[in-house]
């Protein structure tokens, strides 16, 4: 958990004097005003807050929040951000990139960001797309993408974020997206995960990739398409009418019907946050003949990388002394004598 001294704010408080300039209608208006929603919520002190992002449309989160902020290099912010928690263990940093940024150039430092399990919020904007370099493929994308630098679609396996995030080490994984109403209980189950707490979310690119995930997202369909995920809850969609199931021959999920009610004999599963092989499973399902899987998927608290850091430092420097000049006499030392005029 972000331990901090509430403050009292309201969304306004986090609302900066910049013009907002995204593409009208891009999903990433609708998670800033989620995330300048949640933070009041959360009893956050803009003073004590701090948001770094790499490079890309997404990026831009900073200049919009009315707290700290760095604007970073490509790839580099959890890098930047690791050293803002070792600086100051006690600020609330969240990190904001997007599937180009986080994965590709930025992959290795969002690995280690995770296994050392920094203690922030990180928050990865996925709209399959490189939007910001003019709608070249990303990682995420899919076969079949065609693209300024695919013209005739993309062959390659996309990467999935939250599976890349588990292998990583991470001990909190969340999937979301930008205009979900449930998209704050995420951010704040999030903030309170202490360690490095990985949300992917699902951001519609109007201009390059419009509406990519309309086949989940959409109100009409989304009861069929979403299961939103609660621990110790049953695994429920379509309305309660059904339910993931083990299946034991294959030792994979399966959909079930469930009739009356009687999810308990229909065999349904109550999802379980801790369990890594559970969130594996829930991560990899097929989306079409399985929902979209929302929400906490996986949420294991382990000890925090800055909180080691520290404790390792300060038994180090137990009963050792300050004197820094001392230490500069300490060993093996000499004099250096002469004029400028004597031979070298």
């Amino acid at each position: 958990m972000n331990d901090m001294t509430p403050v009292t704010t309201t969304l306004k408080d986090w609302e900066t004097d910049q013009e907002v300039r995204w593409c009208p209608g891009c999903g990433d208006y609708a998670i800033l005003k989620a995330v300048q929603r949640t933070l009041p919520q959360l009893g956050a002190d803009p003073a004590n807050t701090v948001f770094i992002s790499g490079i890309g449309c997404s990026s831009r989160f900073p200049y919009y929040m009315e707290s700290y902020g760095f604007h970073t290099i490509h790839g580099r912010a959890p890098a930047v951000a690791t050293g803002v928690k070792l600086a100051n263990p006690d600020l609330d940093v969240w990190l904001v990139t997007g599937d180009g940024d986080g994965l590709s150039i930025g992959g290795n430092h969002m690995m280690h960001v995770l296994r050392r399990n920094v203690n922030m919020q990180i928050m990865l904007f996925n709209n399959e797309i490189y939007g910001l370099t003019k709608g070249q493929y990303s990682p995420t994308s899919r076969p079949g993408t065609t693209s300024p630098s695919t013209p005739a679609g993309s062959v390659e396996a996309p990467a999935s974020p939250c599976a890349f995030a588990l292998g990583s080490g991470a001990r909190f994984v969340a999937r979301g997206y930008d205009v979900s109403k449930d998209l704050p209980e995420v951010l704040k189950a999030a903030h309170a995960h202490k360690g490095a707490a990985f949300i992917e979310i699902f951001q519609n690119c109007i201009v390059y990739n419009k509406d990519v995930f309309d086949d989940f997202t959409q109100k009409k369909t989304a009861p069929e398409t979403q299961i939103w995920l609660t621990d110790g809850e049953p695994m429920l969609f379509a309305k309660g009418t059904k339910g993931l199931a083990l299946d034991t021959g294959t030792l994979t999920l399966k959909v079930v019907d469930v009739v009356d009610g009687d999810w308990q004999g229909a065999g349904v599963m109550t999802h379980n946050a801790k369990s890594k092989t559970l969130a594996h499973m829930l991560i990899e399902m097929p989306f079409g003949p399985f929902p979209m899987a929302l929400g906490v998927i996986y949420d294991n608290p382990a000890p925090v990388y800055e909180d080691m850091v520290h404790a390792r430092n300060a038994k180090d420097a137990a009963g050792k002394s300050t004197d820094f000049a001392a230490l500069l006499r300490k060993g093996q030392t000499w004099t250096v004598s002469g004029t400028a005029q004597d031979p070298i």
